[in-house]
């Protein structure tokens, strides 16, 4: 039986099993029966690199196991088929099995290239409002939770023995603090708050006492009184569904738009410039292997799209991902905030426990939710490479969180954004 360091957990390898030392000398002094030991028996960790041959073990697994939506198979493979490719970006997913073979755990990682640096993160991660792994039931229970920090340093070892995937650090963002109602195991290696939080709202009763429990009864007096002042004028007021492929493509193609305009007005980057983003979500949208997850809709006043939104549905919650509206005169009775309402009656009357706002700290999501979610990430360098880009990343990321976490800092800094973007929308040629 050789033994190793795993920082500074002791592990050891039985039979190509790894456990902890403590287990290990366990059974060697007979503590443990065969069939004791076998159970806890920690994973047997193995590399892929490929996303289709791991597709029906993964979606079977994913539907009983600790995840997002944004950890599931259809979603990932969409993101690197339309942008991961274009990037370079090489799937490293690392699978954990018990001794009987059992599917217990999905890392999903990723090489991806920074500059002169190669940074081993989860993949697809800018395009996933949480990032975590996918943990079975029973993970909790096995050796390698209960020495999560000597799991993770053999998986980064393993990856990096491989030479397709040499890398110089580590950037995990935004892992929330659980999965599936479980700890979040990432939380106990060195992590730091991410930047932004992320906003959820439990849903309960009926939608009227929702709303009265969430608007006051003057603002839902006037959010009443917009509504029928915005039918009288501009024609009738209609919340849809979108479920035809070609009506969906149309409805994101609006979307898309309505956001492009918005990220202008307030200053910030348009997203849908990125290579491969706006295919990421155009494709994602009428992808079969997601028909049960997708749900696109928008608010039309007199035939006219006045507002559109692409949501995910999963183990009992809603996912707002994108929303927008059209801005100019509908804009004034606040279209927006009607799909919004519409959503949420809608998730509500479908039985949904959580309505989840993800990343971001808009005013407007404090006023729905009841549960604010603080954010988290690893960033560890592995190379004097890697230790310069590190230090960059790290100074940037406190710098941008103090901001954010000050009102009145972040305030203006708005303000100037929106000036900025105002002044390129003017001189723009």
């Amino acid at each position: 039986m050789a033994g190793m360091e795993v920082g500074s957990h002791s592990v050891a390898h039985v039979e190509g099993m790894l456990v902890p030392a403590a287990l290990a000398e366990g059974r060697a002094a007979g503590a443990l029966s065969d069939a004791d030991f076998t159970a806890r028996l920690d994973l047997r960790l193995s590399l892929h690199a490929d996303l289709a041959g791991l597709a029906a073990e993964w979606t079977a697994f994913e539907r009983a196991a600790d995840c997002t939506v944004f950890q599931t198979h259809a979603w990932l493979s969409a993101w690197q088929a339309t942008v991961g490719t274009r990037r370079g970006t090489l799937p490293v997913v690392v699978t954990g099995r018990n001794a009987l073979g059992e599917l217990l755990a999905i890392f999903q990682l990723a090489i991806e290239r920074t500059g002169p640096a190669r940074k081993l993160t989860w993949l697809a991660a800018d395009l996933c409002d949480y990032n975590a792994p996918l943990l079975s039931r029973d993970f909790a229970e096995t050796a390698a939770a209960r020495d999560f920090p000597g799991l993770w340093a053999t998986i980064v070892r393993l990856v990096a023995a491989d030479p397709r995937f040499r890398f110089d650090y580590v950037d995990l963002e935004k892992m929330p603090p659980s999965i599936g109602g479980r700890d979040n195991p990432f939380l106990a290696l060195p992590v730091t708050a991410h930047p932004s939080g992320a906003h959820v709202a439990t849903l309960a009763g009926d939608w009227e006492s929702f709303y009265a429990a969430r608007r006051s009864s003057p603002t839902r007096k006037t959010e009443r009184k917009q509504m029928k002042q915005l039918a009288a004028a501009h024609g009738e007021v209609r919340f849809v569904e979108v479920r035809e492929p070609a009506e969906i493509a149309a409805t994101m193609d609006a979307l898309i738009e309505q956001k492009t305009r918005s990220f202008a007005r307030m200053g910030v980057e348009n997203l849908f410039e990125r290579p491969g983003y706006r295919d990421f979500y155009r494709a994602a949208a009428v992808d079969a292997a997601m028909a049960d997850v997708i749900h696109v809709s928008r608010l039309e006043v007199g035939g006219v799209v006045a507002a559109t939104s692409l949501g995910l549905r999963f183990k009992g919650c809603y996912y707002l991902i994108l929303s927008s509206y059209q801005d100019g005169e509908l804009s004034r009775y606040g279209t927006g905030r009607i799909h919004l309402r519409e959503l949420l009656r809608t998730a509500i009357e479908r039985s949904f426990t959580l309505f989840d706002f993800t990343v971001g700290d808009e005013t407007y999501k404090s006023e729905w939710c009841d549960v604010e979610l603080r954010l988290f990430d690893l960033l560890t360098a592995r190379s004097a490479t890697g230790f310069a880009t590190v230090t960059s990343i790290s100074a940037y990321r406190r710098t941008k969180r103090f901001i954010k976490q000050t009102p009145a800092l972040w305030a203006a800094y708005t303000r100037l954004r929106s000036m900025v973007g105002g002044m390129k929308r003017r001189f723009r040629p």
